[in-house]
């Protein structure tokens, strides 16, 4: 299968700023960020909801800008009580899309709430809604970090989608063979949804490697060793980063892949680059 430049399906993904200069940056980002013509934006939300506030702000704002958005939404700690009343939020407010989580507990909380897993998310959304939302799951090429094993990963990512997922975005990777690897081993075990890959522009190193370690996506060695040799270097760090990416996503392009999910971190240069190199914006 392959997709035409053109084609590609591309969404974007934001978090919600904590400032009203934040607020104000990431305006404009996403003004820059729609020449990409997304299909829609993703915001997300903060441990046990810790920035619902501010998750549903910027979903207003963005489908205030005539761009679908979707609000990510955690279950973990959460009651069915508190969940029912945000998916009639969220009906009400016209939103056709979550992205459906577990999500992680906040520091010191005690207990998991009415829901364990996501799965669970999704059939309950299922059950309350009908066909209402288009629900987009997780999927991690490189096993969930809290995984006991891929193999128990893969189960976890089944049981979502037979709960009900209309499709899934992945974490970031930088090694294709493990998104296609994963991608085969789903439909092995009978999944049919597209599996959209999620791709993280590398723009700093620091930053990237602390992400990496906190969620389980592995850097290779060889893109780690030379960014640890840019040192301080910005510019080289960035330069470096757009041709590793871009080589990524056009390898993903050439594979018929059935979109792009951009973490744009708030920025829009690199996402808007990476889409100018491949023509894509």
């Amino acid at each position: 299968m392959s997709t035409s430049n053109s084609r590609l399906p591309l969404s974007l993904e934001f978090f919600p700023p904590k400032t009203p200069e934040g607020a104000e940056k990431l305006a404009t980002v996403r003004r820059e960020l729609y020449a990409v013509k997304p299909e829609f934006c993703s915001v997300t939300y903060g441990a046990g909801g810790s920035t619902q506030e501010g998750t549903w702000a910027t979903v207003q704002a963005i489908r205030a800008e005539g761009v679908e958005a979707a609000p990510h939404f955690s279950c973990i700690g959460a009651t069915q009580d508190a969940v029912r009343a945000s998916l009639l939020q969220f009906k009400a407010a016209g939103i056709r899309r979550i992205v459906a989580l577990r999500g992680d507990l906040p520091s010191g909380y005690g207990g998991f709430g009415e829901f364990r897993y996501a799965s669970d998310l999704v059939a309950f959304i299922r059950a309350e809604t009908g066909e209402h939302f288009h629900i987009e799951v997780a999927a991690y090429p490189e096993a969930h970090p809290q995984a006991r094993s891929p193999q128990a990963d893969l189960k976890a990512f089944v049981a979502k989608v037979n709960a009900g997922a209309s499709s899934a975005i992945t974490q970031y990777f930088f090694n294709s063979d493990a998104y296609f690897r994963f991608v085969d081993e789903a439909a092995a075990a009978g999944v049919r949804l597209d599996i959209v890959p999620g791709i993280m522009p590398i723009t700093n190193s620091t930053q990237l490697i602390r992400f990496s370690e906190a969620c389980g996506a592995e850097i290779p060695r060889w893109i780690r060793g030379r960014l640890e040799a840019f040192g301080d270097d910005r510019a080289s760090i960035q330069a470096f980063g757009l041709d590793v990416v871009t080589d990524l996503v056009d390898q993903l392009r050439t594979a018929g892949v059935p979109g792009i999910h951009f973490y744009a971190m708030n920025q829009s240069t690199a996402v808007l680059e990476i889409c100018r190199r491949l023509g894509l914006a």
